[in-house]
């Protein structure tokens, strides 16, 4: 007998779903698309392919900042990690990626379309720790060593931005990327997926 008076008290004792006042967060206006102005600024989750280890998948945070329509110059900066082992070793890549930009943009509906090209240079930290080295008593550079290299590098990323609420957008973008490591050319790619706000 409780049950049916707590749900008919739910039922008759809550506002209706469709009644809005003065203090909601929500209203029409939120879902409405309108442009943004030029400056942008975004973040999210970045991934791509380690600057200087041969293999493995590097993730990591990133983010930037641009000005501009049609024609936008800006800059980013991105860090991500990677860690791969061997028989011997456990090598640790930590990349810093930093990139003057500039891009393309088309609208298109409550999306932007772009073509962005990067350049800069990456900041790869290596550690190396011998596996199993503190068991045979090993110490100092026989157990782990650590070193800094930064690679002038490059990266052209095709990007999609969608205008969600407000001056709020989704924005993912992804594409090749080269890096010069000890004068040869490497390539890979990068991608993030993320937030951007435009007011």
């Amino acid at each position: 007998m409780w049950r049916i008076a707590v749900v008919i008290a739910c039922c008759f004792g809550l506002p209706r779903v469709g009644r809005a006042d003065d203090g909601t967060l929500l209203s029409d206006d939120t879902w409405r698309y309108r442009p943004g102005g030029d400056l942008a600024v975004n973040a999210g989750l970045a991934f791509g392919f380690p600057a200087a280890l041969p293999t493995g998948l590097a993730t990591g945070l990133g983010a930037g900042v641009s000005v501009g329509q049609g024609l936008a110059w800006g800059a980013r900066a991105a860090w991500v990690s990677a860690t791969e082992s061997s028989l011997a070793w456990t090598v640790t890549h930590s990349d810093l990626q930093l990139r003057v930009t500039g891009a393309v943009n088309r609208a298109a509906g409550r999306g932007t379309l772009g073509l962005r090209l990067g350049l800069g240079g990456t900041l790869v930290h290596e550690s190396r720790l011998r596996n199993q080295g503190m068991r045979a008593g090993l110490t100092g550079s026989d157990l782990e060593s650590s070193a800094y290299k930064m690679l002038p590098a490059a990266d052209l990323d095709a990007i999609v931005a969608l205008h969600v609420a407000g001056p709020w957008l989704l924005v993912t973008s992804g594409g090749p990327s080269l890096d010069v490591l000890d004068g040869k050319l490497r390539a890979g790619w990068n991608a993030q997926l993320g937030v951007a706000w435009q007011p």
